[in-house]
């Protein structure tokens, strides 16, 4: 079973930043993070491979960067210049060499004036 510990949601004001992690264990392939906002489906923010490729977005785009730290099983998510339509709880995946995916338990992203 992977282990996920997400961090860093909260309560913002439009055009603040926000930084989330999530530490996993195991040999990771993929790490990502998705959203889901209230009575919207789960939809993908940010992936990223091990060998460092990244897959955004189209709404987030020039201010979400996605990065990891493979020694540490770590996945990161700026976010900068957030919206109020960023609000969602954001859970980061990730994806084994194996095949195997698992979630996160979610992190509330609030933007709010």
């Amino acid at each position: 079973q992977v282990q996920l510990v997400e961090s860093g949601g909260g309560l913002v004001q439009p055009g603040e930043s926000l930084r989330l992690s999530c530490a996993a264990s195991g040999s990771i392939y993929i790490m990502g993070w998705y959203r889901q906002a209230p009575e919207k489906q789960r939809s993908l923010v940010a992936t990223i491979t091990s060998g460092g490729y990244t897959n955004y977005a189209d709404s987030v785009k020039g201010r979400f960067t996605i990065s990891r730290d493979n020694a540490k099983n770590t996945v990161y998510l700026q976010m900068n210049s957030l919206k109020p339509e960023d609000t969602a709880v954001y859970y980061c995946n990730v994806v084994l060499h194996s095949g195997f995916t698992s979630w996160g338990q979610g992190t509330q992203v609030t933007v709010s004036k």
